[in-house]
C-alpha cells in the first residue's frame, strides 16, 4: 500500500540491503544454543549450580536440518551447515544454488524428517502463520524451530501449545509476532502488555533475542552505503538497483 502510494505521487523508493552472513551465522548460533541447552545452563551458573542433569545435548552433525526459504540468507545457512556435516533439506518454490549444500524436497518431507527447522521466508498473506498447529503436528516430536526472519511466520499460540505439550523440543526466536513497539527500545521501567511474549520466554528451552541477527558491523556498513548510493543514483539517473 505504501509503495503504491509512493508510485502514485512520483516518490522514488530504494532499498538498503545488506549481506546474508550475519543473519545466517546468528541462525546457526541459535540452533547450537538450543541443542546444547545453553539457557538452562546459564541460569544455573547465576546461582552457582554446576550440575549436569537435564543438560544432555545433541551434536549438529547427527541431525537433519530443514530450511524453509532458500534465498540469500537460507542459502548461506545451508553453506555454513555443510561444514558441520549434518543432513540439510530445503523447501522453496524457486530452487537455486542452495542445491550445492542441501537436498530440495517437498514441504511435508521437511516437516516429517527434520530435527531442526529454520524459516527464511518473506512475510506475506501466503506465508503468515505458515508454522501453525497443523504444520507442527506434521513434525517430529522434539523438533526445534528457529526464526530469524519475521515473527508472524509463526503462530504464537501454536508455539506455546507445542512447548507446553512437549511436541516442540525448543525454540530459537530472534523475532516475535507483535514485537512492534517493544523490540529495539528500552522498556525496562514499563509494563509490557504482550502476555504471550512474557509467557513464552520463561520456558527453559526457549531462547529469545531482540531482533538483532542483522546487527553487525558489516551489515550496518552495507545499509548505510546502499542508502547513500540509492539517494545519489535517484538524483542522478532517476532509478537505483542494489549492488549487493
Amino acid at each position: 500500500m505504501k509503495m503504491d502510494y509512493a508510485k502514485k505521487i512520483g516518490l522514488p523508493v530504494c532499498n538498503a540491503a545488506y549481506g546474508p552472513n550475519g543473519v545466517a551465522e546468528y541462525t546457526v548460533m541459535l540452533m547450537l544454543l538450543c541443542i546444547r541447552h545453553y539457557k538452562a545452563a546459564l541460569w544455573r551458573m547465576q546461582v552457582n549450580d554446576y550440575s549436569l542433569g537435564g543438560l544432555y545435548g545433541r551434536e549438529l552433525k547427527n541431525l537433519t536440518v530443514g530450511i524453509l526459504g532458500t534465498g540469500r540468507i537460507g542459502t548461506q545457512v545451508a553453506q555454513i551447515l555443510s561444514g558441520f556435516g549434518c543432513r540439510v533439506l530445503g523447501y522453496d518454490v524457486y530452487q537455486g544454488k542452495a542445491s550445492q549444500w542441501l537436498t530440495y524436497t517437498d514441504l511435508d518431507t521437511v516437516y516429517r524428517e527434520s530435527d531442526i527447522i529454520t524459516v527464511h521466508l518473506n512475510l506475506n498473506e501466503k506465508t503468515r502463520h505458515m508454522i501453525n498447529r497443523e504444520s507442527i503436528q506434521k513434525m517430529k516430536p522434539g523438533v526445534i524451530l528457529i526464526n530469524c526472519a519475521r515473527g508472524a511466520l509463526m503462530d504464537t499460540d501454536a508455539l506455546i501449545e507445542g512447548i507446553e505439550q512437549k511436541k516442540l523440543g525448543g525454540l530459537g526466536l530472534d523475532c516475535f509476532e507483535h514485537e512492534e513497539g517493544i523490540y529495539h527500545q528500552n522498556r525496562r521501567d514499563d509494563i509490557i502488555s504482550n502476555r504471550s511474549m512474557a509467557y513464552l520466554r520463561q520456558f527453559p528451552n526457549v531462547v529469545m533475542t531482540q531482533h538483532m541477527a542483522f546487527f553487525t558491523d558489516a551489515a550496518v556498513y552495507d545499509m548505510v552505503r546502499c542508502g547513500v548510493e540509492g539517494i545519489l543514483s535517484v538524483l542522478e539517473t532517476g532509478n537505483y538497483e542494489t549492488l549487493l
